[in-house]
């Protein structure tokens, strides 16, 4: 994403919100929050305040440059628009995994359609526990 897509979105590319663009291209493997955005540019020395950083999400949300999310915990996360996906969370250390899957978009759609709906978009979140060796909230493999 560049300078050229906020202006498609009809949105200036001020220095605010090319910083947090940039945040948020330097980490597509992440669901952000405010606070992750605001935490990666002070560690840069860049003096952006935290209610511009959450206005410059919702203004990229409803230009549909980001997606807000609102997982099992009820923060607010944020990640660059790259499609349909859907995601896995671990329940013990909050690992998010991104996947796609052709058959459930098609079975989504399908379900959609057999009721009557045009989908336009749609959430899929399953959550279970991760098998990760570093999972920081394991307690079962953690020594007593």
């Amino acid at each position: 994403m560049e300078t050229s897509d906020l202006r498609k979105a009809g949105l200036k590319a001020t220095l605010p919100r090319l910083k947090i663009l940039e945040v948020l291209q330097n980490n597509r493997e992440d669901h952000l929050s405010a606070e992750d955005v605001y935490r990666r540019l002070m560690a840069e020395d860049e003096d952006i305040g935290l209610a511009t950083i959450y206005r410059v999400l919702s203004q990229f949300e409803d230009a549909g440059l980001v997606i807000r999310h609102h997982f099992e915990d009820g923060h607010a996360l944020f990640e660059l628009e790259q499609g349909p996906h859907d995601h896995l969370i671990c329940v013990k250390c909050g690992k998010i995994e991104e996947f796609f899957d052709t058959e459930i978009q098609e079975r989504q759609r399908d379900v959609a359609q057999k009721s009557g709906f045009d989908l336009s978009k749609h959430t899929l979140v399953l959550y279970g526990e991760c098998r990760a060796d570093n999972c920081e909230n394991d307690t079962s493999k953690k020594s007593s």
